[in-house]
């Protein structure tokens, strides 16, 4: 395989550094329980593998030169992100609630109620939900990944190679986000911070989605 491998590589990392949708859905979700993180972190790759499969067939291609199909996704993906914010806005007012139904409100978030594969299956669906609804995530494999494959090779072949090595590359970097985020959940076992956590999770959420709303 040909392939300018440094050149991806540098862009790739970028990308995960940059924080995005998948990024608050994977540190919110780590925060409410490691486990859930790691679903999160494997959902919104396997978001990726989807966007990725549909460029390899050509379905990608159709969506981008579409305006409404490409504009479905775009206000899907807004809809679901506003979704995400306006219940962690909720969560945060009942998190401000007398001590004592307070405490009783915010502890299965802290511990992770609702049972290992509840947790799972919760994470799982939001990863994946933000990136398959994610159209900048398909315009990535059709506008950027071409851009690293050298002749000489099946040009199909260097990007699905590329796009495996990019979800890799994510897993390695998600996991290690939910391991720091993890740390974070003695300090929000704090009622007056997990306040202000949901708060300010729950409007970046919204603003986000607002944001990729009225993008072009």
């Amino acid at each position: 395989m040909s392939v300018d491998l440094v050149g991806f590589l540098g862009v790739v990392l970028l990308a995960y550094v940059v924080p995005g949708p998948d990024f608050l859905v994977v540190l919110r979700s780590a925060t409410e329980h490691p486990a859930k993180g790691r679903a999160a972190a494997l959902g919104a790759q396997s978001g990726l593998c989807v966007h990725m499969l549909a460029a390899a067939v050509g379905l990608s291609v159709v969506a981008a030169r579409s305006p409404v199909i490409y504009d479905a996704i775009r206000l899907g993906g807004a809809g679901y992100l506003v979704y995400l914010g306006v219940r962690a806005v909720l969560a945060a007012r009942r998190a401000a609630r007398p001590r004592g139904a307070q405490r009783q409100a915010i502890a299965p978030v802290v511990t992770g109620g609702g049972g290992s594969g509840s947790r799972w299956r919760s994470g799982f669906r939001q990863g994946l939900l933000t990136n398959v609804l994610n159209p900048k995530a398909a315009l990535f494999f059709l506008s950027v990944l071409p851009q690293f494959v050298h002749g000489g090779g099946s040009p199909g072949r260097q990007i699905f190679l590329l796009g495996i090595l990019d979800v890799l590359i994510g897993v390695a970097y998600w996991f290690g986000l939910v391991a720091v985020a993890a740390r974070l959940r003695a300090l929000l076992a704090r009622p007056a911070i997990r306040h202000r956590w949901e708060l300010t999770t729950g409007w970046l959420f919204i603003a986000v989605g607002a944001g990729v709303a009225v993008a072009a």
